[in-house]
Protein backbone atom coordinates (compact mmCIF):
# COMPACT_ATOMS: atom_id res chain seq x y z
CA UNK A 1 0.00 0.00 0.00
CA UNK A 2 1.36 3.59 -1.20
CA UNK A 3 1.08 6.54 1.90
CA UNK A 4 -0.13 9.42 0.21
CA UNK A 5 0.67 12.83 1.77
CA UNK A 6 -0.25 16.46 0.95
CA UNK A 7 1.95 19.54 2.05
CA UNK A 8 4.31 20.32 4.86
CA UNK A 9 1.68 19.58 7.63
CA UNK A 10 0.58 16.05 6.58
CA UNK A 11 4.69 15.06 6.01
CA UNK A 12 4.99 16.22 9.41
CA UNK A 13 2.36 13.76 10.73
CA UNK A 14 4.25 10.95 9.19
CA UNK A 15 7.12 10.79 11.94
CA UNK A 16 7.40 7.34 13.18
CA UNK A 17 5.25 6.00 10.15
CA UNK A 18 6.57 2.37 9.04
CA UNK A 19 5.86 2.89 5.10
CA UNK A 20 5.51 -1.26 4.63
CA UNK A 21 7.09 -3.18 1.77
CA UNK A 22 7.23 -2.63 -1.97
CA UNK A 23 6.50 -5.49 -4.48
CA UNK A 24 9.11 -7.81 -4.49
CA UNK A 25 11.30 -7.07 -8.34
CA UNK A 26 14.26 -8.90 -10.25
CA UNK A 27 17.68 -7.81 -10.65
CA UNK A 28 18.69 -8.14 -14.38
CA UNK A 29 22.27 -8.76 -16.12
CA UNK A 30 21.19 -5.97 -18.12
CA UNK A 31 20.51 -3.65 -15.04
CA UNK A 32 24.11 -4.83 -13.89
CA UNK A 33 25.97 -4.03 -17.46
CA UNK A 34 23.76 -1.00 -17.77
CA UNK A 35 25.43 0.33 -14.56
CA UNK A 36 28.31 -0.80 -15.27
CA UNK A 37 28.84 1.02 -18.34
CA UNK A 38 27.40 4.43 -16.50
CA UNK A 39 29.83 4.09 -13.83
CA UNK A 40 32.79 2.59 -15.56
CA UNK A 41 33.15 -0.28 -12.81
CA UNK A 42 33.20 -3.40 -15.30
CA UNK A 43 34.58 -5.98 -12.37
CA UNK A 44 34.02 -9.55 -13.62
CA UNK A 45 31.88 -9.99 -10.56
CA UNK A 46 29.56 -8.22 -11.90
CA UNK A 47 29.71 -8.45 -15.45
CA UNK A 48 31.13 -11.74 -16.53
CA UNK A 49 28.62 -14.07 -15.81
CA UNK A 50 30.69 -17.15 -16.58
CA UNK A 51 33.69 -16.30 -14.63
CA UNK A 52 31.91 -14.98 -11.88
CA UNK A 53 29.97 -18.81 -11.37
CA UNK A 54 33.77 -20.17 -10.28
CA UNK A 55 33.91 -17.21 -8.10
CA UNK A 56 33.39 -16.29 -4.46
CA UNK A 57 29.12 -15.87 -4.86
CA UNK A 58 28.81 -18.57 -7.28
CA UNK A 59 27.60 -15.81 -10.22
CA UNK A 60 27.25 -12.63 -11.06
CA UNK A 61 26.37 -10.05 -8.12
CA UNK A 62 25.24 -6.53 -8.71
CA UNK A 63 27.12 -3.64 -7.78
CA UNK A 64 26.62 -2.26 -3.92
CA UNK A 65 25.93 1.24 -5.34
CA UNK A 66 23.55 -0.05 -7.71
CA UNK A 67 20.72 -1.84 -5.08
CA UNK A 68 21.79 1.51 -3.25
CA UNK A 69 20.68 3.38 -6.63
CA UNK A 70 17.21 0.79 -6.74
CA UNK A 71 16.05 2.76 -3.48
CA UNK A 72 14.78 5.54 -5.37
CA UNK A 73 12.13 4.25 -7.97
CA UNK A 74 11.27 1.76 -5.32
CA UNK A 75 10.72 4.51 -2.59
CA UNK A 76 8.32 5.77 -5.07
CA UNK A 77 6.09 2.52 -4.26
CA UNK A 78 5.56 3.34 -0.25
CA UNK A 79 5.46 7.38 -0.37
CA UNK A 80 3.55 9.42 -2.63
CA UNK A 81 3.99 13.57 -1.73
CA UNK A 82 1.68 16.19 -3.36
CA UNK A 83 1.58 20.07 -2.85
CA UNK A 84 5.44 21.42 -2.36
CA UNK A 85 6.91 22.72 -4.70
CA UNK A 86 9.83 20.80 -4.35
CA UNK A 87 12.05 17.64 -3.17
CA UNK A 88 15.78 17.13 -2.92
CA UNK A 89 17.36 14.39 -2.27
CA UNK A 90 19.93 15.55 0.80
CA UNK A 91 22.21 12.86 1.47
CA UNK A 92 22.62 10.03 3.31
CA UNK A 93 23.55 9.01 6.78
CA UNK A 94 24.52 5.50 6.70
CA UNK A 95 24.90 2.82 4.48
CA UNK A 96 26.03 -0.90 4.65
CA UNK A 97 25.35 -3.59 2.15
CA UNK A 98 25.84 -6.79 4.29
CA UNK A 99 24.64 -9.08 1.77
CA UNK A 100 25.00 -9.15 -1.88
CA UNK A 101 22.34 -9.27 -4.96
CA UNK A 102 22.96 -12.58 -6.80
CA UNK A 103 21.72 -11.45 -10.72
CA UNK A 104 18.08 -13.22 -11.08
CA UNK A 105 17.03 -12.75 -7.41
CA UNK A 106 14.52 -10.51 -5.98
CA UNK A 107 14.19 -7.72 -4.08
CA UNK A 108 11.99 -5.23 -2.03
CA UNK A 109 12.50 -2.48 -0.20
CA UNK A 110 11.32 -1.56 3.45
CA UNK A 111 10.55 1.84 4.36
CA UNK A 112 10.06 4.14 7.98
CA UNK A 113 10.00 7.43 8.57
CA UNK A 114 12.32 7.92 11.68
CA UNK A 115 12.03 11.83 11.59
CA UNK A 116 10.47 14.93 10.20
CA UNK A 117 11.92 18.47 11.29
CA UNK A 118 11.13 21.79 10.65
CA UNK A 119 13.95 23.78 7.97
CA UNK A 120 13.67 26.99 6.12
CA UNK A 121 10.94 26.52 3.88
CA UNK A 122 9.89 22.94 4.70
CA UNK A 123 10.71 19.57 6.22
CA UNK A 124 13.48 17.52 6.52
CA UNK A 125 12.84 13.91 6.71
CA UNK A 126 14.95 10.85 8.04
CA UNK A 127 14.02 7.71 6.17
CA UNK A 128 15.57 4.18 7.39
CA UNK A 129 15.80 1.81 4.28
CA UNK A 130 15.85 -2.07 3.93
CA UNK A 131 16.76 -3.49 0.62
CA UNK A 132 15.36 -7.01 1.46
CA UNK A 133 16.54 -10.20 -0.80
CA UNK A 134 13.95 -12.66 -1.25
CA UNK A 135 14.62 -15.77 0.86
CA UNK A 136 17.57 -14.47 2.99
CA UNK A 137 17.41 -13.20 6.58
CA UNK A 138 20.01 -10.57 5.55
CA UNK A 139 19.46 -7.51 4.13
CA UNK A 140 21.00 -6.71 0.84
CA UNK A 141 21.25 -3.00 1.73
CA UNK A 142 20.41 -0.39 5.05
CA UNK A 143 20.49 3.30 4.91
CA UNK A 144 19.36 6.08 6.70
CA UNK A 145 18.53 8.76 3.57
CA UNK A 146 17.52 12.53 4.48
CA UNK A 147 15.39 14.22 1.95
CA UNK A 148 14.07 17.76 2.38
CA UNK A 149 10.72 19.09 0.70
CA UNK A 150 9.93 22.61 -0.07
CA UNK A 151 6.59 24.37 0.41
Amino acid sequence: MTTKATGIDELLALAGADLGRTEWRTVTQEQVNTFADATGDHQWIHVDPERAASGPFGGAIAHGYLTLSLIIPLFGELLVIDGIAMSVNYGLEKVRFPSPVPVGRRIRLAGAVAAVEPVKGGVQMLLDFTVELEGSDKPACVARAVYRHYA
